[in-house]
């Protein structure tokens, strides 16, 4: 079993990143956003503007295997895309799976992937920055409140 997972976005970016890690790393994919806001209610509070979230059916099963990987290592590396929602990402995965491991976790960023970039980001890893998950949230709950209460009167006309 392996110390360390490492959680990317894609299949095909954990496989080489894989590669580049070797035995002490597992590396899996959680295929983006694994929570979001309820599909069929506004799921953000109208009075201080929280959101609620909830794990997306079609990520159920995986998030299942990203929480069974984390039990048995002592420390997740998050390692979604540089921006804002990757950010968002590893936020809702940590938020996710700590209920279920006493591991670390830490986020990890390469703007490339090669071989170099991904060793040096693991020489650094951080934690995750809560401004750029706020900032994501932000833009997140205003497209929300402002979809949801204008979609219905756009569809009348």
């Amino acid at each position: 079993m392996a110390e360390a997972l490492v959680i990317v976005e894609s299949p095909a970016k954990a496989r080489t990143i894989n590669k580049f890690l070797g035995r002490k790393y597992a590396v899996k994919a959680s295929m983006g956003h694994v929570r979001d806001l309820p599909k069929r209610k506004l799921g953000v509070d109208e009075e201080d503007f929280s959101p609620t979230y909830l794990v997306l059916p079609d990520k159920k099963k995986t998030l299942a295997e990203l929480k069974k990987a984390a039990k048995g290592a002592k420390t997740v590396y998050l390692a979604s895309d540089p921006d804002r929602e990757g950010e968002a990402i590893c936020w809702h995965l940590k938020a996710e799976l700590e209920k279920d491991t006493d591991a670390e976790f830490y986020r990890v960023m390469f703007n490339e992937i090669t071989k170099r970039a991904v060793q040096e980001a693991f020489e650094h890893p951080r934690d995750i920055d809560v401004h750029k998950v706020e900032a994501q949230q932000a833009r997140r709950i205003l497209d929300r409140l402002v979809g949801y209460k204008i979609s219905p009167l756009l569809w009348e006309k």
